[in-house]
């Protein structure tokens, strides 16, 4: 097992630890591979959880949201986060829904975030968008000042950070005594894109941009 991510009491899992992984390359992976994160954070004493988009850059994450989001200034003031991101690969199904399960990969990274100085801001929502829509960023106009005036970037670094992966079949033994005739396997899961849809004002001549059918095309 690789120790290329730190273990420590705070990442350690405690429960099915066989899943638990310690490598940076598979964490990088997972998060190169993913879309979506989600953050949690305590407001008012109460929990709140906030789906973002996100980019990596090298040993920290990136997300953004407008300078006029309450939920982004409580992100950005030294408060502790914990953000998790996800994949779905598959339904395990068993021959009892106690033994059912899931195929997953997924990481959940703790810490406090920092501000992008305006100096590193394009920089940053270059990383965003690429990560996000690969190609794209070459492909659309430059921000305009009061766009980036608006939108604050948050980073948070990958220090503490547990990744857990499962991708198995169903546990099963020969003398468990369940009954055969009930099937038992995996239902693959995976993302899809659809048919690129050209917007209302974008004249019918122009073609779908090559970012878009590269990505159409990868998530065939």
């Amino acid at each position: 097992m690789s120790s290329d991510l730190p273990d420590s009491p705070r990442t350690r899992i405690t429960r099915l630890n066989d899943r638990q992984v310690f490598d940076r390359d598979a964490l990088n992976s997972l998060l190169d591979s993913a879309v979506l994160a989600h953050v949690g954070f305590v407001r008012d004493g109460e929990p709140i959880v906030l789906p973002v988009g996100f980019g990596r850059d090298g040993d920290s994450l990136l997300i953004h949201g407008s300078t006029g989001s309450p939920f982004f200034r409580d992100m950005s003031d030294g408060r502790p986060l914990a953000i998790t991101v996800t994949h779905l690969d598959g339904l395990v199904y068993a021959r009892s829904g106690f033994d059912s399960s899931m195929n997953y990969r997924s990481a959940m990274i703790r810490g406090c975030a920092s501000i992008v100085d305006n100096a590193d801001k394009v920089d940053a929502l270059h990383i965003i968008t690429e990560h996000l829509m690969p190609g794209r960023a070459s492909e659309v106009r430059p921000h305009k000042s009061k766009e980036l005036a608006a939108t604050l970037v948050l980073r948070v670094p990958l220090t503490e950070v547990s990744v857990k992966i499962n991708n198995k079949m169903p546990d099963e033994e020969v003398n468990d005594g369940d009954p055969r005739t009930i099937w038992a396997g995996v239902l693959p899961l995976r993302t899809v894109a659809g048919e690129p849809a050209t917007s209302e004002l974008t004249p019918s001549s122009t073609p779908v941009a090559a970012s878009v059918r590269a990505l159409a095309q990868k998530l065939s």
